[in-house]
């Protein structure tokens, strides 16, 4: 049995984000989701991840980029998809790390990004910082 570790670094951040997004395309609620909005090679969008998850766990330099802006148009996305997307995210770092500073960020996004998305259906305002 191989022994869990903290994710250290870039090499560890992209495990958990094929292992991860291995998961969405097979998940019957997130991919249709995601596959709307990411064509066929998702490896664009993978090292975007890579780049965004090294900034949001260890500070790195690189990502470019405001997440929210990208999810704030998706009107079919709610509190279902993010609960679904928490699971697969835990469920890949608990298969492959110990992770729970990952799953604390992973938790604190989700709770932002549906807060504002169901502010944005109650007001039918996009207000992205």
């Amino acid at each position: 049995m191989k022994l869990k570790k903290n994710i250290t670094g870039i090499e560890d951040i992209k495990l958990m984000v094929d292992q991860f997004y291995k998961k969405v395309k097979t998940d019957e609620l997130l991919s249709p989701i995601f596959l709307q909005y990411i064509p066929a090679d998702w490896q664009p969008h993978s090292e975007k991840m890579y780049l965004f998850w090294n900034a949001a766990l260890f500070g790195e330099k690189g990502y470019m980029g405001n997440p929210f802006s990208k999810h704030a148009k998706m009107d079919t996305i709610g509190t279902a998809h993010f609960e679904r997307w928490l699971f697969l995210f835990y469920q890949t770092i608990d298969e492959h790390f110990i992770g729970s500073n990952a799953k604390w960020r992973a938790s604190v996004m989700a709770d932002n990004f549906m807060r504002r998305l169901a502010s944005i259906k109650q007001n039918g305002i996009i207000t992205i910082v």
